[in-house]
């Protein structure tokens, strides 16, 4: 699933950098990723805005509180829009299966020497998934930022306040809108692009790459998170798994054995 690289090369090369491009891309990224957030967090309006673009409202039936808004987040019951996403959510499995086969057969075939840069991107491609959607989205983040998504919220017939994206004060109390699993799986997904071997990056990277940003739009349009939540989710991926090249590039260019 990896190109060849001349790994002696490639270390030498990497550690005559003052800095290494691969942690010039994560700090690149990590700060976007920051700048982004700030950025939502003063102009919420932006999140409320894409929220009610989508969302159409209807005349409350029975006996309603007074200022009560009724209605729907209409491709949220589209059929296909729940099989797309039915697709979707099953793609990361399958990479995850390709990627551990890969490794698999290239420790099997190459016994003590099965490392090489190609290799480390599967790693690093299993650890940003493993840290960056596991661990800091979907435990972490979706299970305390108290963030209510746009379907919980008052403004789109729901019954919880609005919070702006990075803050806290929200009361969803599980499986909450900042940020998105989803989306973060479809950047995890966009990063899968650098491990093809080039013949086939045209092939399968632009549907790739498709996919990656089909799905945090879903989740904005069928109100499950707002755009911030979407935006933030599928950019946090790309920015873990920059870190996870950047840090075992690092480890690569101090082994002795790669000098």
């Amino acid at each position: 699933m990896y190109d060849n690289y001349d790994d002696v090369t490639y270390a030498k090369r990497e550690r005559a950098r003052p800095v290494s491009r691969s942690l010039f891309v994560f700090l690149t990224l990590f700060t976007l990723w920051w700048m982004l957030l700030l950025f939502f967090n003063r102009f919420p309006g932006i999140d409320l805005s894409v929220a009610q673009y989508a969302f159409t409202a209807t005349p409350c039936h029975g006996v309603s509180p007074a200022g009560k808004i009724c209605g729907a987040f209409e491709l949220a019951r589209n059929p296909l829009f729940k099989i797309a996403r039915g697709i979707t959510l099953a793609l990361p499995y399958i990479a995850i299966a390709v990627l551990i086969t890969t490794l698999v057969s290239s420790w099997r075939r190459y016994g003590i020497g099965w490392r090489s840069v190609g290799t480390d991107r599967s790693i690093a491609a299993l650890l940003s998934l493993a840290v960056g959607c596991g661990l800091i989205v979907n435990t972490l983040l979706k299970g305390h930022s108290g963030r209510p998504r746009p379907r919980s919220t008052d403004l789109f017939g729901g019954g919880l306040d609005f919070v702006q994206a990075g803050s806290f004060a929200g009361k969803c109390l599980g499986n909450c809108s900042f940020i998105s699993g989803e989306a973060s799986s479809g950047g995890w997904l966009l990063c899968l692009v650098l491990l093809l071997p080039p013949r086939l990056r045209l092939r399968l990277g632009i549907p790739l790459a498709l996919i990656s940003v089909l799905m945090p739009i879903m989740r904005v349009l069928t109100g499950a998170h707002y755009l911030s939540d979407a935006v933030l989710g599928w950019l946090l991926s790309l920015v873990i798994f920059a870190g996870a090249i950047a840090l075992l590039d690092f480890m690569q260019s101090r082994s002795p054995a790669r000098a």
